[in-house]
């Protein structure tokens, strides 16, 4: 028996979510999940791994996985079949989405790995240094 493919039709094509829908999904995704210092970086002309790469930063590694299950989970319900890494620790969780990259931070990890300056884009400010308490005796 011969099998043969079915061929590709317009209205299959448009069923695969743009780059830009699923950048505005994403960003959707993190902005509901109070994600700080967002910055998406648009790789055309730069590289052929991905359209665009989000970054972004959690407060905790219980955040940074929360962030990353439900980025996980919206986008298979927009027909992708995204991978994770990084999910037993969550301080730094990188999210294969095909055309779009995600990379969730701690931002001590964040800070370390410093991948903005890499594609040649600021990053977010260095955080601030505690102030010590003068101790003054009375």
């Amino acid at each position: 028996m011969e099998r043969r493919s079915k061929p590709i039709s317009a209205s299959s094509l448009s069923a695969v979510p743009s780059a830009e829908s699923l950048v505005d999904l994403v960003l959707t995704s993190l902005d509901d999940d109070k994600a700080e210092d967002v910055i998406v970086i648009h790789l055309g002309g730069k590289t052929s791994i991905a359209d665009a790469m989000v970054i972004a930063s959690g407060r905790s590694a219980r955040q940074v996985g929360a962030m990353a299950d439900h980025l996980l989970h919206k986008l298979k319900q927009a027909g992708l079949s995204p991978s994770a890494e990084g999910m037993p620790q969550c301080d730094w969780v990188l999210i294969d989405g095909g055309d779009l990259l995600v990379h969730l931070f701690r931002p001590e990890v964040r800070a370390f790995y410093n991948l903005e300056k890499m594609w040649g884009v600021q990053g977010p400010a260095a955080p601030a240094p505690h102030p010590v308490a003068a101790f003054e005796p009375v």
